[in-house]
């Protein structure tokens, strides 16, 4: 069974496969939840970048480290790499280490003053 989905902005087209309809849904799901992000959750802009910077971990082993980033506010929300799957599933990262919702949604901005995200 075959798919085609496009994003609401239109930016992109993924072709999706799979023998049931469960997988092809799974699939979509997992396409919407990374790359529909169609506005800056603080400046509602639509000037969207995807980042990855390289990085390394507490271990000082080599990570990369996924956003995307506002270009018209500088804002970001920050993705994490499932461990599970070879570290190959991406999600939004929305919350904080107590799992309390960041900034605006999970976009989050440095704010120079009080030298914390918000």
């Amino acid at each position: 069974m075959k798919a085609t989905y496009t994003t609401k902005n239109g930016r992109m087209t993924f072709d999706l496969e799979s023998t049931t309809p469960k997988g092809i849904w799974v699939e979509r799901a997992m396409i919407e939840e990374v790359f529909e992000e169609s506005q800056c959750g603080k400046c509602k802009g639509t000037n969207l970048q995807f980042i990855v910077r390289k990085s390394k971990d507490a271990d000082g082993e080599p990570l990369d480290y996924h956003e995307l980033k506002c270009q018209d506010c500088g804002a970001k929300l920050p993705f994490g790499v499932l461990k599970k799957g070879g570290g190959n599933l991406l999600y939004p990262n929305r919350t904080d280490k107590d799992k309390n919702i960041r900034g605006t949604h999970g976009w989050v901005k440095w704010n120079f003053e009080t030298k914390q995200e918000e």
